[in-house]
C-alpha cells in the first residue's frame, strides 16, 4: 500500500487539528505539513514532496485558496489539490475548478468520504462532493439559464457594494463589458436590477451572502 503525503492549508488551528487526527488514522495518509496562509501553503507544495494538498478557500488577508490553487497546480509534475470548504456557492465552486483543483468537498464531509476523497485525488480523479456534484449537473442541465463564472464574479462584486467602475478595475475589464455581464445576467435570472439580481443569485446559491 503505497503512502499518501498531505498537506494541510487551513488558516484556523482547529480545523487543522481535526483535519490531521482523522487523517492520520487511515493507515496510507501521511501528513507531511500544515500552512496556516495560502502563501505557505503554496511555498510548502514546492519544496516538498506532497501528493494532495487539502485547502481552504478563505485565509482572511493576503492570497486566497483560488489563487494559491492555480499557482500550485500550473507547476510541472505539482500535487493535486483537494478544495475543503465551507462555500457551496457556484463563484466558489467553478472558481476553483478552473483554478486546478481536482476535487471540491464541504467541511462537513463525514471522514469516511474524506478519506476516499482524499485517495481519489491522488489518483488523479475527480473528487466532488455530492452537493457540488449536484450543483454542477444543475448547471449542465439548464444551461441557456446558468451564469458564466465571469457572470457570476461580476454579481458577487456587485453583491460586495461595488460600483461597475470599482467592478472593471478589479477584474481588468471595461466598463461596457461590466454592464455587458450585468445585462446578460438581468436576462438569465429574470429580473431588472442590480438588488434583484443580487438577492435571486444568493437565494439560489450562486454567490456568497
Amino acid at each position: 500500500m503505497s503512502t499518501v503525503r498531505l498537506l494541510l492549508a487551513d488558516d484556523h488551528p482547529i480545523v487543522r487539528a481535526g483535519l490531521r487526527a482523522v487523517l492520520e488514522g487511515e493507515p496510507d495518509f501521511e501528513v507531511v505539513a500544515e500552512a496556516p496562509t495560502a502563501e505557505r501553503a503554496v511555498a510548502l507544495a514546492g519544496e516538498l514532496d506532497v501528493d494532495v494538498v487539502l485547502m481552504d478557500l478563505q485565509f482572511g488577508s493576503g492570497m486566497g485558496g483560488t489563487q494559491a490553487t492555480a499557482t500550485i497546480t500550473a507547476r510541472s509534475g505539482a500535487p493535486r489539490v483537494l478544495v475543503l470548504t465551507t462555500y457551496d456557492t457556484d463563484v466558489d465552486i467553478l472558481a476553483a475548478i478552473e483554478a486546478g483543483a481536482t476535487g471540491y468537498l464541504l467541511k462537513d464531509t463525514p471522514p469516511d468520504e474524506l478519506a476516499d476523497a482524499v485517495r481519489t485525488a491522488a489518483a488523479g480523479r475527480s473528487a466532488l462532493g455530492p452537493e457540488i456534484a449536484q450543483r454542477l449537473m444543475d448547471r449542465v442541465r439548464r444551461p441557456t439559464e446558468a451564469l458564466s463564472l465571469r457572470e457570476i464574479e461580476v454579481l458577487q462584486l456587485v453583491a460586495e457594494g461595488l460600483s461597475n467602475q470599482q467592478i472593471s478595475e478589479r477584474l481588468f475589464l471595461s466598463q461596457a463589458t461590466v454592464k455587458s455581464h450585468l445585462v446578460h445576467v438581468y436576462a438569465k435570472l429574470g429580473v431588472d436590477s442590480r438588488t434583484a439580481a443580487v438577492a435571486t443569485a444568493t437565494a439560489r446559491g450562486l454567490i456568497r451572502r
